[in-house]
C-alpha cells in the first residue's frame, strides 16, 4: 500500500514537472515572439514619428515660402510705385513751384497735401522673419529623455472574493499598487478537468473578455460541463498590456448527462438532450431487424436458445458504457412505456436540471428512477420511480406520481420545469424553473443509484444540464418540509 502511494506521488510529481517544462518552453517561445513584435512595433512608432516631423517640417517650409512671396510682392509693388514717382518728379516739381504762387492759404494747403500724399517713403513690409522661427528646445529635451512606457504590474486575483453560484462566476482582483495610468483590464478564462495550475497543453483555448473598466467581472449563463475553470487577468494602459496575474482555478462541478438512446423506446427519437415522439420509429426498426433475421437464422436460433434457458440479461450496471441495445433486449423500453433515461447515475449529492416541453406536447412525465425500472414500467407507476406527469390529451391534468399513487397538483403547468434531487437527503422536488415556485416534493430514502427519467407521447422535450442548484432553490429547501405535509400519501416512502 505504501509503495503504491509512493508510485502515485512520483507519477503526480512527474506530471507537474512535465507541465512546468511545457510552461518554460511556452514562455521561451513567447519571449522570442514578443521581442520580435516589440522591435517591429518600435520601428513602426519611429517611422510614424519621422513621418510626423516631415509633415511639420513641410508645413513650416510652406509657411516661410508663402510669407517670403507675400513680402516680396509687397516690396516689388512699392518699388514700382517709387519708379513711377521718379519719372513724374519733374511734373511734381512744377506743380510745387506753381503752388508757391498761390495767394489763398486754403488752396496752398490743398496743393501741399497732394504733393505729400502722392508718394510714401516708408516700406509697407519689413525684412524681419523671426516671427516664423521655432524653438525646438523642449521637444529636443523630450526626445532625449524618451524611454519605454512603464508596463502595468500583474493584478492579483483574490479567490476569497470570487463567487461561483447559479451558473455564474464572479472574478475580483486588485492591483498590488495604485496605477492611475491603467485604462482597462483583460480577463481570460477556459474550462478544464485538471485541478491546480493551468496546463499549457490543455485541450481548450483561452476565451478573452476585453475592455473591462472595473476590478470585478461576472460571467453569467454558463454551462458547467467541466470540473474546473481557469482564470487570469492583465492590466493595460493606453499603449501596452501588462503581465498576467497568477492563474486561479475554481471548481464548477454540476450534473451533466445526455439521454440514453440505447434503452429508449423505439417510438422515441433521441439526440443528446432532446427527445421527440416518432410514431414511425418502431416500424422502421422492425423492418431492419426482420431483414437481419431472414439473413442470419443462426443468430436468431442462438437468441431463442438463450431465452429458453432462462438466463437473465445483464443488468444496467453502468449506463452509457454498455453496447447499444437491440430490439427485444430487456434494456429497451417497449409497450406503452415511452420512456428514455439519462446516461449518468446519481449516487450522492445535490443536483439540478431543467426540462422544457414542446407547446403541442400531449403527454409527458419528468422524474427519476432506479436502474432496475422494467422495460414495460411507466414512470410513477412503480415503487422504483418518482415523477410529475402532464396530460394535455382530452382533459388537462397535472399530478405527482409514485408507486401507482397519484396526487393532483393545483398549480399551473410552468413553461419549464426544474428538477432538484438530493440523494443523501432523500428529497426530489419540482419547481417552476423561471419563478422557482415549488410545485411538489417527494421525501423518501433512496437505496439505489438514480437515473433521470422522461416519458413523452405526441410531442417532445428538451433538457438543460450542467447546471448548479440555484440559490433560490437552496433557500427554499430550508422550509420545504413544512410546505409538503399535505402530500403524505406519496412522501415518506422507503423503497427497496
Amino acid at each position: 500500500m505504501t509503495l503504491q502511494r509512493i508510485i502515485s506521488t512520483l507519477a503526480n510529481k512527474n506530471d507537474e514537472i512535465q507541465n512546468f517544462i511545457d510552461t518554460l518552453n511556452h514562455t521561451l517561445k513567447g519571449v522570442q515572439e514578443n521581442s520580435s513584435n516589440i522591435l517591429s512595433e518600435l520601428d513602426e512608432e519611429f517611422d510614424s514619428l519621422y513621418s510626423i516631423l516631415d509633415e511639420v517640417k513641410e508645413s513650416m517650409i510652406n509657411s516661410i515660402k508663402q510669407e517670403q512671396a507675400r513680402k516680396s510682392q509687397e516690396l516689388q509693388s512699392q518699388i514700382s510705385q517709387c519708379n513711377n514717382a521718379l519719372e513724374n518728379a519733374e511734373e511734381l516739381l512744377e506743380f510745387a513751384t506753381r503752388s508757391l504762387d498761390i495767394k489763398e492759404p486754403e488752396e496752398f494747403s490743398k496743393a501741399a497735401r497732394q504733393i505729400k500724399d502722392s508718394l510714401s517713403l516708408k516700406p509697407k513690409v519689413s525684412d524681419n522673419m523671426t516671427h516664423l522661427m521655432v524653438d525646438f528646445s523642449q521637444e529636443r529635451q523630450m526626445l532625449q529623455t524618451l524611454k519605454f512606457l512603464p508596463v502595468p504590474k500583474a493584478p492579483e486575483i483574490d479567490p476569497v472574493e470570487c463567487l461561483v453560484a447559479d451558473n455564474s462566476v464572479t472574478i475580483a482582483w486588485r492591483m498590488p499598487e495604485e496605477d492611475n495610468k491603467i485604462d482597462h483590464f483583460i480577463l481570460e478564462h477556459r474550462k478544464t478537468n485538471f485541478d491546480g495550475l493551468p496546463r499549457v497543453k490543455d485541450e481548450r483555448c483561452w476565451e478573452i473578455i476585453d475592455n473591462i473598466k472595473g476590478t470585478e467581472y461576472t460571467l453569467s449563463g454558463l454551462k458547467f460541463d467541466s470540473k474546473y475553470m481557469n482564470f487570469r487577468v492583465r492590466a493595460c494602459n493606453k499603449a501596452v498590456a501588462g503581465e498576467y496575474s497568477d492563474p486561479v482555478t475554481l471548481e464548477t462541478k454540476a450534473l451533466n448527462f445526455n439521454l440514453d438512446n440505447s434503452s429508449s423506446h423505439l417510438n422515441l427519437k433521441v439526440e443528446d438532450t432532446c427527445v421527440e415522439w416518432d410514431p414511425t420509429g418502431g416500424k422502421g426498426q422492425e423492418s431492419k431487424i426482420k431483414g437481419k433475421e431472414n439473413k442470419g437464422s443462426v443468430h436468431v436460433t442462438s437468441l431463442k436458445k438463450h431465452t429458453r434457458s432462462g438466463t437473465p440479461s445483464p443488468k444496467r450496471t453502468s449506463v452509457g458504457s454498455r453496447p447499444p441495445a437491440v430490439r427485444g433486449s430487456r434494456d429497451r423500453f417497449t409497450g406503452e412505456s415511452y420512456t428514455v433515461l439519462g446516461d449518468t447515475a446519481i449516487e450522492s449529492g445535490q443536483h439540478y436540471w431543467e426540462v422544457k416541453a414542446q407547446k403541442d406536447c400531449k403527454s409527458y412525465s419528468v422524474g427519476v428512477a432506479y436502474k432496475t425500472l422494467g422495460k414495460f414500467d411507466q414512470l410513477g407507476k412503480t415503487n422504483t420511480s418518482w415523477c410529475i406527469h402532464v396530460n394535455n390529451w382530452l382533459q388537462n391534468t397535472f399530478a405527482a406520481k409514485h408507486n401507482n399513487k397519484v396526487k393532483a397538483l393545483d398549480v399551473t403547468v410552468p413553461e419549464k420545469i426544474g428538477v432538484f434531487c438530493d440523494f443523501d437527503g432523500g428529497q426530489l422536488s419540482f419547481y417552476d424553473a423561471n419563478s422557482k415556485q415549488l410545485l411538489y416534493s417527494f421525501k423518501t430514502k433512496f437505496t439505489q443509484p438514480l437515473l433521470p427519467g422522461f416519458m413523452v407521447w405526441c410531442g417532445g422535450l428538451s433538457l438543460s444540464t450542467g447546471m448548479q442548484v440555484p440559490s433560490a432553490v437552496r433557500t427554499l429547501q430550508k422550509s420545504e418540509n413544512g410546505m409538503t405535509g399535505s402530500a403524505s400519501s406519496l412522501n415518506n416512502v422507503v423503497t427497496q
